[in-house]
């Protein structure tokens, strides 16, 4: 399916209600309203949006702990995110998952995993779900660089190879596994041919343009969808805070960040591409990106005055 003007816009719309989004979370961070880590998504939007306008909306997706944008991406209620950001007992969760945990099971989010690579194996099993009952749905696990050396997920690409599963294994490759960077941490270059070694199709593309990430997405969910099993997707992006909010990033020189932001912005992109070839105005633009902004705000009010969980609460969706 080709991409239309409109369709770029709203990718154009997304990426800005994402940084937007994480912006918010970042002054909350800072004034002491959001608990734990927080670990944000700005610079890699791209990604996030490229990747979720390639599947449907009863389609699935586990994240991360830097998950907010797939989350948006995906289409759930920012609203209901930022409440859960802020233990709100209108959040996702109802206030108990907070930043990394969350969940968001009316757009086919099966939850975050902050755990490195935990949430492959239940994209897989959702993806083996689909296929047992014959359903014509894909799996899509988001994970990191860090991912690559974790036993579970080569597991999981073993067993989805041999079943072929409907499934979409894409890497975030940002550089860096937290401070550590990828030449000190994985051994193989080409992850593309990494893939292939389990026989599963692999594409390796530019994280920061998000036409390339929703064509290469595209590509692997129609494999998916016709029965040809997973894909392998590497996005080499950039983030452009540190892991977390408040880390010094001392592994990493200023100037490398600013590089980042002058030259990789995914957003600036985006909008080269819409003004050059489409005969966007500048006002057009701006009229998206006021648009995010104005929905963010919408849902921080909403947050805001949403009530905390009553004590008796906090025991409730727990189970085994």
């Amino acid at each position: 399916m080709s991409l239309t003007v409109d369709d770029l816009k709203g990718m154009y719309r997304a990426m800005w209600t994402i940084r937007r989004f994480e912006e918010a979370a970042g002054q909350f961070y800072q004034q002491g309203l959001l608990k734990g880590g927080v670990h944000p998504s700005i610079g890699q939007e791209a990604v996030a949006v490229g990747a979720c306008a390639a599947l449907r909306r009863d389609d699935w997706i586990t994240s991360t702990h830097r998950g907010h944008g797939h989350h948006i991406a995906k289409g759930a209620d920012l609203g209901r995110l930022m409440a859960e950001l802020l233990g709100k007992a209108t959040g996702y969760c109802h206030g108990h998952a907070g930043s990394m945990h969350m969940a968001a099971f009316d757009v086919g989010s099966l939850g975050a995993y902050p755990i490195v690579a935990s949430g492959v194996p239940v994209a897989t099993g959702a993806a083996l779900s689909a296929a047992m009952q014959g359903l014509q749905r894909v799996a899509l696990s988001f994970f990191g660089d860090g991912a690559l050396g974790q036993g579970v997920l080569h597991e999981s690409l073993n067993l989805a190879a041999v079943w072929k599963l409907p499934v979409v294994f894409l890497c975030e490759n940002n550089g860096y596994a937290v401070s550590t960077p990828n030449s000190q941490s994985i051994a193989i270059r080409d992850r593309a041919a990494f893939a292939a070694e389990y026989g599963i199709a692999g594409a390796v593309v530019d994280g920061q343009d998000v036409l390339a990430v929703h064509a290469a997405t595209q590509a692997a969910v129609q494999r998916a969808r016709a029965g040809d099993g997973p894909s392998f997707v590497e996005c080499q992006t950039c983030r452009f805070e540190g892991h977390y909010f408040g880390e010094p990033q001392l592994y990493r020189s200023r100037d490398e960040i600013e590089e980042a932001r002058r030259s990789r912005d995914p957003l600036t992109r985006l909008a080269a591409v819409l003004t050059a070839e489409h005969s966007a105005s500048v006002e057009e633009l701006r009229a998206l990106e006021n648009e995010a902004s104005a929905a963010v705000r919408a849902a921080v009010e909403f947050a805001q005055g949403s009530p905390d969980p009553a004590p008796e609460q906090y025991a409730e969706d727990v189970y085994a």
